[in-house]
């Protein structure tokens, strides 16, 4: 997937609901406009200067990327709110405004977006250069420079994870007593699952985010996905016992095989799945820089959501949240189910 800013709207948009990042961006760039409702706008013909580029150019962008740039905080002022905007500037930008039924405005957001697009701007281009310097910069400073472990710091990671090591005791215990195959059968039905799941399996996986041998692949697993591999193996392994009881012998791999394929095909899990693949294909190559070439169709941009959650004030690392009483507490009632 293309990482350039003027073609590639996921990554324009991943930069833009980055708050942490775009704060930075805005002490540094400095670009002025005008502060109207608690809010920094710019008329078009700021944006002209700023950008050096003439007012028709602004016009095709807006014109192709109406809904995009819309989104990002541009708006057309008509009526009352554009006789108050005019009462508020006063002398500022009066030719742009005076006699106008209309004026579109941008925030600060919007500028940047527009500074992405941009292509016949050199101004612009050495604003989507800075821009990329200052987002790499805090999502490094925020992470601790662990943005392989990023997903440890967020809320729901310990309990997830914890919770996912029970049913995986659960699941290799069925494996244990109701398959009838050699002691390989712990990796080939856990890649069984990852590939229904995110349609890698483990070496697949650890290439992709450049995990070390001793690295362990589920520490890097963001909380939803641990959430569905617990609920996948505790199934499967009920399916298991029941058949194994119905039989009244151990399963073949051929019969657990079907065991699998039924599940996977299950209707109450399909969105979950979806989910699933669109949170770590877009959470990995926004977090991590790490591509999944067979999720790439579901890759989405990040919502603000989740910059809140992996790198705002709830964020925590792993041994911040370990030496917490309150997240020592939600493990030890799940310790005690």
């Amino acid at each position: 997937m293309t990482k350039d800013l003027t073609t590639s709207d996921v990554s324009r948009q991943n930069i833009l609901n980055n708050n942490f990042a775009l704060e930075k961006v805005e002490l540094y760039l400095a670009l002025g406009g005008t502060t109207w409702k608690d809010e920094r706008v710019f008329t078009k013909a700021q944006i002209s200067t700023l950008l050096q580029i003439d007012e028709r150019t602004i016009d095709r962008y807006i014109e192709n990327y109406k809904d995009e740039i819309s989104k990002n905080g541009y708006t057309i002022l008509k009526g009352f709110e554009l006789r108050e905007f005019k009462e508020y500037v006063g002398d500022i930008h009066v030719a742009d405004i005076s006699r106008a039924p209309s004026l579109g405005i941008f925030t600060f957001r919007a500028v940047l977006n527009i500074a992405m697009l941009v292509t016949e701007s050199q101004r612009a281009k050495e604003i989507r250069s800075k821009i990329l310097d200052i987002v790499i910069d805090v999502v490094a400073k925020k992470s601790g420079g662990q943005t392989k472990y990023i997903n440890q710091r967020e809320d729901n990671y310990l309990p997830a994870s914890y919770q996912e090591y029970s049913y995986r005791q659960e699941f290799t215990n069925a494996l244990d007593h109701y398959l009838n195959m050699g002691k390989w059968k712990y990796g080939v039905y856990t890649n069984k699952i990852y590939q229904i799941i995110f349609l890698e399996n483990a070496t697949e996986y650890k290439k992709i985010l450049d995990l070390k041998t001793k690295d362990a692949l589920r520490d890097t697993l963001y909380s939803e996905i641990l959430n569905l591999i617990s609920n996948f193996e505790h199934g499967i392994a009920e399916d298991m016992k029941n058949e194994y009881q119905k039989l009244g012998r151990k399963l073949e791999p051929k019969e657990l095989d079907e065991l699998i394929k039924k599940a996977s095909c299950n209707p109450y899990l399909q969105p979950a799945i979806e989910d699933a693949r669109i949170k770590m294909a877009s959470r990995d190559l926004c977090f991590r820089d790490a591509l999944h070439d067979k999720l790439e169709n579901y890759i989405q941009s990040v919502p603000q959501s989740d910059f809140d959650k992996f790198l705002g004030e709830t964020s925590k690392s792993l041994e911040e949240r370990l030496s917490d009483s309150e997240t020592l507490n939600v493990l030890k009632r799940l310790k005690d189910r």
